[in-house]
């Protein structure tokens, strides 16, 4: 996908790296792990606190998996249709980052759940459209490098998270403002 632009200094043509928008993707995806796997290990606990019992919580993780994975398999299909894969992808990463950061304003567990839920939904949206635009970004450079740095960058923010979270919650034992953290850092 390399993309010709002018140069004002001399009219030529000069050609734009993929390795910039390949990054740039990838360390859009370390936020959004950072953010929904910051979660990931305290939403039973959050439910539960919210008067959860231990089988709406398992309801809760396993419908949300379901739900974004049969979404997964439908958006792909729309995206691939109708060409719009951008629109998949903007949509899914503000339903997926926000979702999370409003769980610090859930003040009963139907409400976590739903956006428990609903991070999972958007994760289920962007993904597939995601992977087809960085499999055409990568062009020359080749599907596996640009899959192999794309996954290093999401297993890096699969890692800060879960620490972030376990650090706020260490030192305050305040779920809400572990969850509010992952808003506070993308501002």
């Amino acid at each position: 996908m390399m993309s010709v632009i002018k140069d004002d200094r001399n009219d030529a043509p000069t050609r734009r790296s993929p390795w910039r928008f390949i990054l740039l993707v990838g360390v859009t995806n370390l936020f959004a792990d950072m953010t929904y796997e910051g979660a990931r290990g305290v939403t039973g606990d959050f439910l539960g606190k919210l008067g959860a019992s231990g089988a709406i919580v398992g309801v809760v993780a396993g419908g949300g998996e379901l739900a974004g994975y049969a979404v997964d398999s439908l958006s792909g299909i729309i995206a691939d249709r109708t060409g719009r894969h951008w629109i998949d992808v903007w949509a899914g990463y503000i339903i997926n980052m926000l979702c999370v950061p409003a769980l610090a304003l859930a003040g009963a567990w139907p409400v976590a759940a739903g956006l428990m839920i609903g991070e999972r939904l958007g994760r289920g949206i962007r993904r597939p459209a995601m992977s087809s635009i960085l499999s055409r970004a990568g062009g020359d450079i080749g599907s596996g490098r640009v899959f192999g740095i794309s996954e290093a960058l999401d297993q890096i923010g699969g890692a800060i998270g879960p620490l972030i979270v376990a650090f706020v919650l260490a030192r305050t034992h305040n779920f809400r403002l572990g969850f509010a953290i992952l808003l506070i850092r993308h501002l």
